[in-house]
């Protein structure tokens, strides 16, 4: 079992830039895959941006490529989430999961997920 907490999530302006953070509670995720999927209100979940166990391999929506980076330390036991140049479109509940070693994009693969984090972006 892995408990995940996201934190960073916040209000800012059009073109502002965020940091989100995801930890597991209480044990590393060291050997875990790692993805970050966003909800805003009405519409269904949707993947952001994934990254392998090692940190080797990644991948972006198209929607946030350019702009967001993925990232992990497995000596910190963080995976963080830099977003920049946030818009408005970019408002929703952001979600990291987890899932063992290998990336996915398909929210349905991973098998841990935290509470989320809330971002606005205002225009």
């Amino acid at each position: 079992q892995v408990q995940l907490v996201e934190s960073g999530g916040g209000l800012v302006q059009t073109g502002d830039s965020l940091r989100l953070s995801c930890a597991p509670s209480g044990r590393s995720f060291s050997t875990y895959a790692i993805g970050w999927f966003r909800q805003a209100p009405g519409k269904e979940r949707e993947f952001v941006a994934t990254i392998d166990w090692s940190g080797s391999s990644t991948s972006h929506a198209d929607s946030v490529k350019g702009r967001f980076t993925i990232s992990r330390d497995n000596a910190k036991n963080t995976v963080d989430l830099q977003m920049n140049s946030l818009k408005p479109e970019d408002t929703a509940v952001y979600y990291c999961a987890a899932r063992p070693f290998t990336i996915a994009v398909v929210g349905g693969d991973y098998y841990y997920w935290g509470q989320g984090t809330q971002v606005t972006v205002s225009s």
